[in-house]
């Protein structure tokens, strides 16, 4: 469902699969949509279009209609990747049955997507299952689904689906668990996590052009979440606590992105003045961005800590800022972080006030690791170089001529 040129969540990682296997001489072929990630709206580079085609780089992008509103919540966050399994399949039947690739790879979010890219094994594809996002789990935890009968059948559908492909790559060492107890083999389940481009994002020295446009000054302590602005990222919990710090004028909380609840958010939370809204940021301005802060923030909502690992820590550990992130021990993100971040049990908003009242004030805090060394797990040439070697790893694969195999 997402690609290139969307900035951030998965659309940005698809893009930069493309286009390393391109780079590698391969002929890669992506069916999506249009870009519509975090607003879940089309720009108007690609509105009005139904079917179009396009290219990225030495990527052929074939972009399918998706039924989108401004309000995506409930039956509509299931509507929206439904309709685009409706729509792409007609294009990914034929592409595998009469390109005949050597390789599909399927991007869950949207799992719909799997019957149409599992028929690859009728003409001898091997069919690969990247998990960015365990998304029934998800939708159930954040209440866009509900109901026990439901849950069970969701359950078996999506167990049944699973174990037919050739293998699978997901994103971290919980995920991969959560795979082997729908039924998946453990050996045939890779890690790759999400990346950062170390080069790109790196801390900055010198005046911050953020700070002057929102006119705060070098001595205003900014406490930064940047990223998609949606029900799993439980902003609600960082926006209590920005309400909890108002007798603290030097404490100020900047939410830069876009996503479905921004709206709902800026009506419950916009007369704070220590709350600042900004757009979703050009990539040109990303490492100036992530600069912005004397601190990263990272909230989780309770239940979801251990179906995705977010996308954006990579960036913030990157820039060389404090972060205080909301999870509980025992899940994968508290055990990543622990010693390089502070950490408050999720869904804690007095927990998190306290913490960054005690750091902008200067107070003793335990002494942490260095977030730029723990970043470079994240760093994206690695990390594409294993997803690389994980595809290529088939012998048959490797029988074949680059220029000739297909994607």
């Amino acid at each position: 469902m997402n690609y290139a040129p969307e900035m951030i969540g998965v659309g940005r990682y698809t893009g930069e699969i493309g286009g390393h296997l391109a780079a590698q001489g391969h002929a890669v072929t992506v069916i999506t949509t249009p870009p519509h990630y975090p607003g879940w709206h089309v720009p108007k580079s690609h509105k009005g279009q139904g079917y179009s085609s396009e290219k990225v780089g030495k990527v052929s992008v074939l972009r399918c209609p998706i039924l989108l509103r401004k309000n995506m919540r409930g039956i509509w966050r299931l509507l929206a990747p439904l309709s685009f399994a409706i729509t792409s399949m007609p294009l990914a039947l034929w592409h595998i049955f009469f390109h005949r690739p050597t390789l599909v790879l399927c991007v869950e979010p949207t799992l719909f997507v799997a019957p149409a890219a599992l028929l690859g094994k009728l003409v001898g594809s091997r069919v690969v299952l990247h998990v960015q996002d365990l998304e029934i789990d998800a939708a159930f935890a954040v209440g866009h689904l509900k109901g026990g009968m439901v849950l069970n059948l969701a359950g078996k559908i999506e167990t049944w689906i699973l174990r037919r492909f050739d293998g699978l790559i997901t994103i971290s060492v919980q995920m991969k668990k959560r795979l082997v107890t729908k039924g998946v083999q453990p050996e045939r389940i890779d890690i790759v996590r999400n990346w950062v481009d170390l080069s790109k994002i790196k801390p900055l020295e010198g005046g911050n052009g953020f700070r002057k446009e929102l006119g705060l000054g070098d001595d205003d302590f900014i406490v930064l979440y940047a990223g998609n602005v949606g029900a799993k990222q439980a902003l609600h919990i960082v926006l209590d606590a920005a309400r909890m710090l108002l007798e603290n004028p030097k404490i100020h909380f900047v939410i830069a992105g876009d996503g479905p609840v921004k709206a709902s958010l800026q009506q419950r939370y916009g007369d704070l003045p220590n709350v600042h809204f900004l757009p979703l940021q050009p990539e040109e301005r990303l490492c100036e961005l992530l600069n912005l802060a004397n601190l990263h923030v990272l909230p989780q909502s309770q239940g979801t800590a251990d179906l995705v690992l977010p996308s954006k820590l990579g960036g913030m550990l990157a820039s060389g800022k404090q972060l205080l992130v909301t999870a509980d021990a025992g899940t994968e993100l508290h055990d990543v972080l622990l010693g390089t971040a502070l950490l408050v049990p999720a869904g804690d908003s007095k927990g998190m006030a306290d913490a960054i009242r005690k750091l902008a004030e200067g107070e003793d805090l335990p002494n942490l690791g260095d977030g730029r060394k723990l970043a470079q797990l994240f760093g994206r040439d690695i990390c594409l170089s294993r997803f690389y070697q994980y595809f290529i790893g088939d012998e048959e694969y490797l029988a074949g001529e680059p220029s000739m195999r297909k994607i």
